[in-house]
């Protein structure tokens, strides 16, 4: 097989070769429109580069989490058009996976066109732990193809057929896509240029708990917001009314709390926070108030850090060399609890360096919230990809690719 570390250069000339392309194409629908495109858009410039080089590109995706069958509510169909849209090409849409109207559909793609295949988990043979039933399904796939380009990032985390035995069964190398995202990733774990300022918030302490492990010894500041941060002020000994806590996550946050000091990294919690006495609903108008974060009623549910508080972070921040985010401060879709998130998303269009929104939630809130993507450094496509790979485990979707 291509050395990877080269990229799709090095599958040779690819005019006339078929392609199949994994990308990740996992947005969210609201029925059949997308209210969130930035996968789609990340994906664009790898298929676009292949159809340039005459190759016919064959794109697989999955969509949601379809129980192993056919399932209306997570077709691909509306990514096929807006796929088309951002190409400025059409793009031929395959009913299913691996069957008659996929082997069709490439049957009649032209060098440089563009077809994308039906929802790829609406076969149970993509998921399965059995080794036998997703190499099975595999082959099916190979079959579509010459040579196989992983692109997408959001998913190398998973032993699944189109991500990691596809691999195993044709020539493959790494998209543009998911080499960028490595050697970003690479750059915040290998000998990254301080100050090194790690944001995280969302909800559990649980999510986060590997990354903070393999970055505590790592970064120079942690500055801890979002719903997991009340399992932090309860390890303090504060009280947190109703916030989000985990309890079984106190102990482990002491720890943290003492490794961090004896290692001289500095974690910065909020000194306020903005709480309401109900979670936000259509229902109800948002009732925010601003208290110590020592000091949250009992009656009350800590939904945002508060004002000085993110201004504490945003001059955390100022001097950062390298950062990485992952993580909501608060309830961002909320606007009277969105001041945080916007607070570290702005601080971080000022960093003098390496800047990287970690995907998933932050990169939805950077979005919603109004910011030019260009003005970070990176934003990632793939919120578990990246938080597994600063954990430091082997992502099977990137291993197979090195590993040739």
């Amino acid at each position: 097989m291509a050395d990877p570390t080269a990229g799709i250069e090095s599958l040779g000339d690819l005019t006339g070769k078929r392609v199949l392309v994994r990308s990740d194409l996992n947005v969210p629908l609201d029925g059949t429109t997308i209210a969130d495109d930035g996968r789609i858009r990340a994906s664009v410039p790898t298929i676009r580069q292949l159809s340039e080089a005459g190759a016919r590109v064959v794109v697989t995706a999955h969509l949601g989490r379809p129980k192993g069958e056919p399932d209306p509510a997570y077709s691909l169909e509306p990514v096929a058009a807006r796929l088309s849209e951002l190409l400025g090409r059409p793009v031929a849409f395959a009913t299913d996976t691996v069957g008659a109207s996929a082997s069709e559909t490439v049957a009649g793609l032209q060098d440089g066109d563009v077809a994308l295949l039906e929802n790829v988990r609406f076969n149970d043979g993509e998921t399965s732990k059995d080794d036998e039933v997703r190499g099975a399904f595999a082959d099916q796939l190979a079959q579509l193809a010459d040579a196989f380009v992983s692109d997408g990032f959001g998913v190398v985390h998973r032993k699944q057929a189109s991500v990691y035995d596809v691999a195993l069964r044709l020539p493959s190398a790494m998209g543009g896509l998911v080499a960028a995202e490595v050697d970003v990733l690479r750059r915040l774990t290998e000998e990254p240029e301080r100050p090194y300022v790690v944001v995280l918030g969302g909800s559990k302490v649980s999510d986060k708990l590997g990354v903070i492990d393999n970055l505590i010894d790592k970064a120079d500041k942690l500055l801890i917001g979002g719903g997991m941060v009340f399992t932090f002020l309860k390890a303090q000994g504060h009280e947190v009314g109703k916030s989000l806590l985990e309890a079984d996550q106190l102990d482990t946050c002491t720890r943290y709390l003492r490794e961090a000091a004896d290692r001289g990294v500095e974690i910065v919690l909020p000194t306020d926070v903005v709480v309401d006495t109900a979670f936000p609903s259509g229902d109800r108008e948002p009732q925010p108030s601003v208290v110590p974060a020592s000091e949250i009623p009992a009656d009350a549910l800590g939904l945002d850090i508060g004002p000085e508080s993110a201004a504490a972070f945003a001059a955390a921040l100022s001097d950062a060399r390298t950062v990485f985010w992952n993580g909501p401060m608060g309830v961002f879709e909320t606007d009277a609890f969105a001041g945080g998130t916007r607070a570290v998303a702005e601080a971080l269009t000022k960093v003098d360096g390496l800047s990287v929104v970690g995907g998933g939630d932050s990169a939805a809130a950077v979005r919603q919230l109004g910011f030019d993507e260009a003005a970070f450094g990176h934003i990632s496509t793939g919120g578990g990809a990246s938080l597994e790979f600063l954990e430091g485990k082997e992502l099977p979707g990137i291993a197979v690719l090195e590993r040739g």
